[in-house]
Formats: C-alpha cells, sequence, structure tokens
C-alpha cells in the first residue's frame, strides 16, 4: 500500500500542477499538422478525427462552395501554381507548341482547343465535343464512351494537325481539371484494382507494382495478384509519380506554358459550368450524365471513398503523396480529404 500521509499528498500536489504548467507552457510549439504552400491545403495527422461530409441541410457558407469559383480567380489559381514550376505564359498561344501532348484536341468546325485529363472526366467532354464538331452523329452511351479515345478523336490531336496552316492562336480554350485525391482513387480503381465493375485495363503496371512492391517474381502468380491501393502510393513515391496519364501530375498534361487557357472547369462543377462551354462554342449539345446521381459533390460516391481511404493510409504517405502532386492542388486550391467541403475547391478562404 502507498504511504497517503498529508507531507506525500502535498508532494504529489505540486508535482502535478508543475507538470501541468510544463505541459501548457509547451503546447504552442507541438505541431501534428503539416503547414503546406499557399495553395490551403492541410494535411491530417492521426491524432486528428477525420470529419464526415456534411449530412443535414447546409449552412448559407457551406452553400457558398456548391457555388463555382469565378473565372478571375482559377485564372490566378493557374498562375500561382505555374509560379510554383518557375512557368511563365507570354502571349500568344502557341497550341502547336503542344503537339507532343496527345491530350490537346483542336476542333476546326467549332474553333475550339481542349485538353483532356485522364481521369478527370475527358472522356465525356471527348464525347460531347466530337458531337458539337460533327464528328460523331449521336450521344454515345454511358458503357461505350471509351470509344472516343480511338479513331473518332485521332484526327482532332494537336499532334496530328501540328501542320495546320491557319492560326488557331485566338481560338476558345478549356480544361477540366480534378481534385488530386479522388483522382488518384479514380485511378487506381479504374486502371489497377480488381473491381468487377472497372475496367482494370492497365494490368501491366498492376503487376510490376505488386513485382516490385512485394518482391514476387513467379509470372503465374503475378497473374493472379493485384496492388493494394497503399502500395500504389508507395510505387508512385518510389519513381516520383509516373509517365502513365492516369496517374501522373495534371500539370505535366496541360499546355503551359505555351498557352493559356480562356476557361477552366473545375471537374465538381462540371454539371453546372458545362452549359458556359456550350454558349461559348454555340453548340447545342449536353454533357453525359455523372456516374453518381448525388449533386452535391461532397456527398458523392468518389469523395466518400477518397476519404474513407486516404484516411487509413500511413500518414507520412499522404505526406509525400501530397509533395508529389502540390502544384496539382495549387492549380485550384484544392481542399484536403480531411476537410469538410472537401473535395472542393477552397475559393472563399484567405490563402
Amino acid at each position: 500500500m502507498f504511504n497517503t500521509t498529508p507531507s506525500n499528498r502535498s508532494f504529489a500536489l505540486i508535482s502535478l500542477i508543475t507538470l501541468s504548467a510544463l505541459f501548457l507552457i509547451n503546447l504552442p510549439q507541438l505541431n501534428f499538422t503539416s503547414t503546406t504552400i499557399k495553395s490551403t491545403v492541410r494535411l491530417v495527422s492521426v491524432r486528428e478525427e477525420v470529419p464526415t461530409s456534411p449530412t443535414s441541410s447546409p449552412t448559407q457558407d457551406e452553400e457558398l462552395y456548391l457555388l463555382p469559383p469565378s473565372q478571375e480567380w482559377m485564372q490566378a489559381q493557374m498562375e500561382i501554381a505555374m509560379e510554383m514550376l518557375s512557368l511563365k505564359q507570354d502571349p500568344p498561344n502557341n497550341w502547336k507548341g503542344c503537339d507532343h501532348l496527345p491530350q490537346t484536341y483542336y476542333f476546326p468546325n467549332i474553333q475550339t482547343v481542349f485538353t483532356g485529363i485522364p481521369k478527370s472526366g475527358c472522356s465525356n467532354w471527348l464525347e460531347a465535343l466530337l458531337r458539337a464538331e460533327g464528328t460523331l452523329e449521336y450521344q454515345l452511351p454511358g458503357t461505350e464512351v471509351d470509344q472516343v479515345h480511338g479513331r473518332l478523336s485521332a484526327r482532332h490531336r494537336m499532334s496530328y494537325i501540328r501542320e495546320l496552316g491557319e492560326d488557331i492562336s485566338d481560338n476558345f480554350s478549356f480544361t477540366v481539371i480534378r481534385n488530386p485525391w479522388t483522382r488518384m482513387v479514380s485511378g487506381y480503381r479504374d486502371k489497377l484494382s480488381n473491381e468487377t465493375t472497372q475496367g482494370n485495363n492497365k494490368r501491366s503496371i498492376g503487376i510490376a507494382i505488386v513485382r516490385e512492391m512485394r518482391g514476387i517474381s513467379d509470372p503465374d502468380l503475378l497473374e493472379t495478384l493485384y496492388p493494394t491501393f497503399e502500395e500504389f502510393l508507395r510505387y508512385l513515391i518510389k519513381h516520383q509519380t509516373t509517365r502513365n496519364v492516369h496517374f501522373m501530375p495534371q500539370h505535366n498534361i496541360l499546355c503551359i506554358p505555351q498557352s493559356k487557357y480562356d476557361y477552366i472547369v473545375p471537374l465538381e462543377y462540371s454539371s453546372v459550368l458545362n452549359e458556359d462551354i456550350w454558349r461559348h462554342i454555340n453548340a447545342s449539345v449536353s454533357l453525359l450524365g455523372s456516374y453518381d446521381s448525388v449533386s452535391d459533390p461532397r456527398e458523392q460516391t468518389s469523395a466518400q471513398r477518397a476519404r474513407e481511404w486516404f484516411s487509413k493510409i500511413d500518414p507520412n504517405i499522404v505526406e509525400q503523396i501530397y509533395e508529389l502532386y502540390k502544384e496539382d492542388f495549387a492549380l485550384l486550391s484544392y481542399s484536403n480529404f480531411t476537410d469538410p467541403n472537401f473535395p472542393l475547391p477552397l475559393y472563399n478562404q484567405n490563402s
């Protein structure tokens, strides 16, 4: 038994008060989160609780996030990202200088330049643009939309028309950008996972990841294995991302600094902003619908899944992934997966 005489109790009380004071003095020095660049992305610590997305009626402040940012704000964010990359765009636009970028397309009939970033809705946008151009006579079913990446769009690639004689520097141009967290989850599910509803058409990359991450060399065994999401992230870190366009940073696919886009569409607002695009090019087409029936991007399955998956990943891995893609986060000051407004751009907060 402990001796609980008055003198011992006094000593214990004094010790407790001293320890509490020392903790309070040093509390401001404790830093459990990562302070990142001015794109207002904050990474979560394992000591923090990951907020769930809003389930009740949004407040007035929350409703602000559901409205698209202004084009002026988005252009300013693009410039911030370019500064981070030590890039500067000088007019006039030099779209022909992007002939090495196969994801940039030109549609002469509607005088429009479009850069389609894989896993950022590019298939749906290409399908609609091909219809507006007259190349495609009818709307493709959602299950067949991948056909647009073959012969239908081949003649519209900037690399195909680099010898074009006319000046297209003043033609209308736009691109679509996505929150990197949801894009990474979408890319993994679609190209590398063994989900029956997904394409899994990058099997060779999946096998390479398993071989390298698990040290397995048996080809028969490798054919039966699929990489986990964490193995995919570790692979990206080890190789400083990848050359595959479905996983590489979005800024590597954009035609910058050769040209400046007239219009920037965050994928999260495509259902609203696509009408602006059709007005710009005077086309009476519609964008293929989202695979998610929920209109609030914060409640969509892709956001819910990304929030859940990344919250289970080692924070050190998350930090390194952020560093690899930090310019992509800066493109539209994208919210982190721990933010209640994830995956929307943080356009009405101080940067």
